[in-house]
């Protein structure tokens, strides 16, 4: 992993993961993973009103996860799953260290059974 004075090489993984930190937006893009749609469509499935989903949309937007297009009245929003790749490569990252903490937790976890069943065995 490299360092560059604790400043990510990723300029915009703050806009990013705030994005994500949502639960309606994470549903928003989940929606769009199926395939592009307009506000009316996003919004059906939601107890929100139109212009809350709009503003869902341009945080969305901002941070470069979506894109909108104009078709005629409509203003169709597409998901770019290029940002989500530049979140999930940060996170993946860390994955030698999740394997390294899961693997000493197994070891704890087994010593902690061996230690049981040696004294139920007295």
């Amino acid at each position: 992993m490299e360092h560059l004075s604790y400043i990510t090489s990723q300029p915009n993984l703050d806009a990013i993961f705030s994005a994500l930190a949502d639960p309606t937006r994470r549903a928003i893009l989940s929606r769009l993973a199926d395939g592009q749609a307009s506000v009316n469509e996003i919004a059906a499935p939601f107890d929100i009103s139109q212009p809350a989903v709009s503003r869902h949309l341009k945080v969305l937007e901002r941070a470069g996860l979506i894109e909108r297009d104009i078709d005629e009245q409509r203003r169709p929003a597409r998901l770019k799953a290029e940002k989500l790749a530049a979140a999930a490569d940060w996170i993946a990252e860390f994955k030698a260290f999740w394997g390294t903490s899961f693997d000493q937790l197994n070891g704890v976890l087994l010593q902690m059974k061996n230690t049981n069943t040696k004294e139920d065995d007295k």
